[in-house]
């Protein structure tokens, strides 16, 4: 499922999900203590932050917060609170609730982090590995190619050897973008809907760059850029390589 798409099930979930759980609750209610129930509602906010965003799981802790108030404290039915003991449970519920809603997403968050790294590992490896046993530096710029267009988003993307004509936007060695007119905000503005140049070089030497047109949307995150500029270098340590045979691009 799209991240966007689970982060409303989960919104959904935050709003729902605590209500159902304590109405199926109100039964047991003369025989379940009011600090059980609340630990009940507590696992359910965590399972909605670990499966979505931390706006889903304080969205959950405050619908848990208020549900408890409404069917486990006195008088029932209502939002009013008579006993401190009460009051202090429902102030619990909504503090634990909100911290460990932030452990469960920071979670998630982490494992995304870590599945995507090696995701990009794996893509590094694969490329280095062919550049070392191409029959021609040309397989191996297509290869690079097909990787860019999927790590950064691109509609086209072409290699030109030794050429340094215009000045397009350029992707650097850090994952920023430089314009003619000085550094382009890609987290706030995106990927330049134009031309974008990264060079490739190996051992200081520059041997080409990649022209990439990437599709309108939000900006590949700096780790897809770094990767790339890392697979980009690949080519130039091909073309370098005496023991390949230098076909035409």
């Amino acid at each position: 499922m799209p991240r966007w798409g689970r982060d409303r099930i989960a919104v959904a979930a935050a709003l729902v999900a605590p209500f159902l759980v304590a109405l199926a609750l109100v039964p047991l209610r003369e025989h379940l203590s009011n600090t059980n129930a609340a630990l009940i509602l507590v696992v359910v906010i965590v399972a909605v932050a670990a499966n979505g965003h931390r706006i889903a799981g304080a969205l959950a802790a405050l619908s848990a917060a208020v549900w408890f108030d409404f069917f486990f404290t006195l008088p029932y039915q209502t939002f009013a609170i008579t006993k401190r003991a009460d009051l202090v449970t429902t102030a619990l519920l909504l503090a634990v609730g909100l911290a460990v809603s932030q452990l469960a997403a920071y979670a998630r968050r982490l494992q995304v982090i870590t599945i995507t790294d090696a995701g990009y590992l794996d893509r590094i490896h694969d490329t280095a590995k062919l550049a070392q046993t191409a029959a021609s530096p040309r397989e191996v710029i297509e290869h690079v190619k097909g990787q860019l267009t999927e790590l950064l988003n691109l509609r086209e993307c072409r290699y030109e050897r030794g050429t340094l004509i215009g000045r397009p936007p350029r992707l650097e060695a850090d994952g920023s973008v430089v314009g003619p007119h000085g550094q382009w905000d890609v987290d706030r503005l995106g990927l330049p809907d134009q031309d974008i140049e990264l060079r490739t070089f190996h051992n200081g030497a520059y041997y080409g760059r990649f022209l990439m047109r990437p599709e309108p949307g939000p900006a590949p995150p700096l780790q897809a850029r770094l990767v790339a500029v890392t697979l980009a270098d690949q080519v130039s340590a091909t073309l370098d390589n005496p023991g390949i045979v230098k076909g035409r691009e």
